[in-house]
Order: structure tokens, then sequence, then C-alpha cells
């Protein structure tokens, strides 16, 4: 069975229990990864796996929250590499290309700095060469794509589908993501309001991860009830699409006061007859 990890499950507002976004799946011997929020790379240790493990890398979009430890993600990943590993693929909205470049480019890279001495000093060679490395030391390659909706990415024994997500257009795009196998089947709704692209998208999923960002009734009514999904919201979406799991994740700071998570999984439970999963950090599951 395809296992999936939950490395962030929380937003922007940190706790000591969840901050940011990321999730990866491991597929056979593949480990695809969505999102790459704070602290992903430490959590994605802490989880059991590593950097050089991870070959593919989806956004849904680019808040902070879900992008943040990019360039930490790419610097560990190349820096604990020693030169076998497959390229890096990294797909997402746009912005996708021009963050990658802006992080690694050698003449404009903000980190160009680090690679260059890494690739240079004889400290860092010493290293490299210790570890199992082959000298020169090879700069980091990513093959960074901006995609959009309606699109098919395909791996050795998956494919990943592509669907709008309602958020904070036009200031940024935001895609949800399902993920097929022949070991189970995954949507990442990012962040989104309730919309039918993403309900169709999720079609009998065996897994949908939901954003879940307050309990329904004490957002509605609100600005943030338009672009958002609360309890009531996910819970509705997983049923509409004929969700087999239900795994709330993307959890507001209000959520943490006592009695609220059980409130948010009753108004779930009210209008979604499948297996709820409260998403926390470092948890993993099969399809």
């Amino acid at each position: 069975m395809a296992r999936i990890f939950i490395l962030g499950a929380g937003n922007p507002v940190p706790s000591a229990e969840t901050f940011g976004s990321s999730y990866a799946i491991r597929v056979g011997d593949e480990h695809i990864m969505f999102d790459c929020g704070p602290a992903t790379t430490h959590k994605l240790v802490k989880a059991g796996l590593q950097p050089t493990q991870i070959d593919y890398l989806f956004f849904t979009h680019h808040h902070f929250d879900h992008d943040v430890d990019y360039p930490c993600f790419l610097l560990t990943r190349w820096d604990q590499s020693i030169g076998d590993e497959r390229e890096l693929k990294v797909f997402g909205p746009t912005l996708t290309e021009q963050l990658t470049y802006r992080l690694l480019d050698e003449t404009e890279g903000a980190f160009a700095h680090d690679w260059i001495a890494r690739i240079n000093h004889p400290l860092s060679m010493g290293v490299h060469s210790n570890r199992g490395g082959t000298l020169p030391r090879k700069p980091p390659s990513v093959l960074a794509t901006d995609i959009g909706a309606d699109e098919v990415i395909e791996g050795k024994s998956w494919q990943i589908r592509t669907a709008r997500a309602d958020h904070v257009e036009p200031w940024l795009d935001s895609l949800a993501y399902r993920l097929d196998t022949d070991e189970g089947s995954f949507v990442m709704t990012g962040d989104t309001r309730p919309c039918q692209s993403v309900v169709d998208l999720a079609r009998d999923v065996d897994v949908m991860l939901c954003m879940c960002i307050d309990v329904q009734s004490d957002i509605d009514g609100t600005v943030g009830a338009d672009y958002v999904c609360g309890s009531t919201a996910a819970g509705k979406m997983a049923h509409d699409a004929g969700a087999q799991k239900l795994v709330l994740v993307h959890q507001g700071a209000p959520l943490r006061i006592p009695g609220a998570m059980e409130r948010a999984l009753g108004d779930v439970a009210a209008v979604y007859e499948g297996q709820i999963i409260w998403g926390r950090e470092l948890m993993s599951f099969d399809a």
C-alpha cells in the first residue's frame, strides 16, 4: 500500500504542534512530496525519510506556509547527495520556476554563494568524498516547471492530475492534486474554498486531505469563509466527492482551543459518512 506522511498539518500561525503544510507519499520505491512549509526538511527526517529520497515536489501555491522551507530542502538534498541520485523535479503554479531560479542560479541565486563555496573549497570537497561522492562536485540541478489546471504528470508507477483550487486569485494561483497509483489514490486540496473543480478531481478517491481552518459556525459570515474551508465545508466536499477517507489538515489556531477539535469533528461527521482522521504532524498511514 502507498503510505502517506503528514509533515505539516498547520497554517501560518506557529504552535508547538503544527506549523505550515507538507505531505510525503511513498509509492513503491519513489517518494513524492507536496508543499514545503516551515521546517519541512527537519520534519521529513523526524518522520524517517531523507531529503535525498524525494524525487518529486509539487506546490499547491506559493504562500510562505507552503514553500518557505524550499531553499533548505533544495540545499540539504543537494548537499547530502553523492551524485547518483535522480534529478529533482519540481512542479507548481506560476512562480515555481522563478522561485527556483532566484534561489540557485549561479549569478542571481540567493543561495548561490553557498553551493559555489561547497563545490570549490577543499573542506567541502573532502566531506563530499568521505560521504561517497566523486569529484569534481556538481552544482545543484533542479528541473522546475510551472503548471496549471488539467495537466497530467506521470511517474514510474503513478499519475498525478491537477485541478484549479479557489483561494486568493488573482494574486496567487492555486492547484489541487490527485495522485493515482495501484496502491491507492490521494487528493491534496491545498488551500481552497468549496469548489466543484476540486470535488470532481476527488471523485471516489481513497484519501482526501482537505484544509479545515476552523469550526464552520465560527467563520460563517466572515470574509474568511469565502476563501477557505471550515469544518462543514471540508466534510461536504468529501461527501460530494465520495471520498473513502478524509484527513483534516491546515488547521487554524482557533482549533487548538479546548473543545474546538471536537466541535469540528462533529460538524464533519454530520455531513460525511466516511472515515475521518484529524491530521497530526509526523503521523503516517496507508491508503
